[in-house]
């Protein structure tokens, strides 16, 4: 029987909880290519090497090995003069490095408060599912299901 393995496009069921139980995320079917490709976290990827399909895994994920520690840098105080006028809480705001965005989570006193943290940063993880599927890729597969990562990527 094979098992995950360097370039299988693997299909696994997912359900992420905080680490006291809640339920933060579940997929039915998520899938990604096996084999250091970034595609899922890397603590979780170890966990799946050579698994089989049926075999299930549950495992808690660190903040540093989930979304990072929380980052008190990357929340700031920002006069409303130098927002867009249009304002408001959610609104995402691109910095000046394109790869960061900024949040609005408070608007008071003239001023907004941006976070630029991802939402669950700071928080343990605790991962389970099951492999769904298993499917071994050619050089060309492999290239395709990378291409349709960048074509997906802001």
């Amino acid at each position: 029987m094979e098992k995950v393995s360097k370039n299988n496009l693997v299909t696994i069921s997912l359900e992420v909880k905080s680490e006291s139980g809640d339920l933060i995320d579940e997929s039915e079917k998520l899938m990604y290519l096996h084999g250091g490709y970034g595609q899922i976290f890397q603590k979780l990827e170890d966990e799946l090497d050579a698994k089989l399909i049926g075999d299930t895994f549950n495992l808690l994920l660190s903040p540093v090995d989930a979304f990072g520690e929380f980052d008190k840098s990357l929340l700031i105080k920002e006069s409303l003069k130098e927002l867009p006028e249009d304002i408001e809480l959610g609104f995402e705001l691109e910095g000046e490095n394109a790869s960061i965005i900024w949040i609005v989570e408070e608007i008071k006193d003239g001023f907004a408060m941006l976070n630029a943290n991802h939402e669950l940063a700071g928080i343990p993880l605790r991962v389970s599912g099951k492999i769904l599927e298993l499917q071994h890729l050619s050089a060309e597969g492999i290239e395709e299901v990378l291409n349709m990562e960048d074509e997906h990527e802001h």
